[in-house]
């Protein structure tokens, strides 16, 4: 007997539209990021430091951030039914092992009720066309190491991990992530 396993239909149709982050979009930029946060890394982050987040303090840095200009570019996705369902960032490459003029995508999060609706996928595809026009050659991303769920969404989306892992400091705990950098193409033959 053949096994046939089904996904739930999308949220809402494919075409996922993705625009520029307003000072209006912080509040919910920051649930999604608190939220994401706390579905996403629960187990791997002390569980205290994820109950410490709080969505209106992450949102007032978001709106004094994007008052200051000249930072990251942040990019919102909608719905028809939800003016925001996920929220992409990048600007230059901050490690510094990176090639000169790389990007990196600083932050990708969909809200935990849009996962698996394509909404992740046009915030990807479009932070990188927007970082190749804006002159970056290459781009990299760090995903927490134990984060199996995201490594393989940035493997589909032909990422892999350079070699690079390195610790952040999360209340007291040193959690490792992983570099990513997308998977170089083979040259076309012509």
């Amino acid at each position: 007997m053949e096994r046939v396993t089904t996904r739930p239909a999308p949220a809402y149709a494919p075409g996922v539209p993705v625009r520029d982050m307003t000072v209006d979009d912080c509040a919910a930029v920051a649930d999604i990021r608190v939220r994401g946060w706390r579905w996403a890394y629960a187990g791997m982050i002390p569980q205290a430091y994820l109950d410490a987040m709080d969505v209106d303090e992450d949102a007032e840095r978001r709106r004094a951030r994007l008052a200051a200009g000249g930072g990251p570019v942040n990019l919102v996705a909608g719905a028809p039914d939800a003016a925001v369902t996920g929220w992409a960032c990048y600007g230059p490459c901050r490690d510094g092992s990176g090639r000169p003029g790389s990007g990196e995508l600083y932050a990708l999060y969909v809200h935990p009720d849009r996962i698996g609706t394509g909404t992740g996928r046009a915030l990807l595809t479009e932070v990188t066309a927007r970082a190749r026009a804006d002159g970056f050659a290459a781009m990299s991303l760090w995903v927490l190491k134990e984060n199996t769920r995201a490594r393989r969404f940035y493997e589909r989306a032909g990422f892999r991990p350079d070699g690079a892992e390195e610790a952040f400091d999360t209340g007291g705990a040193m959690v490792p992530e992983v570099r990513y950098v997308p998977t170089l193409s083979p040259p076309a033959v012509g």
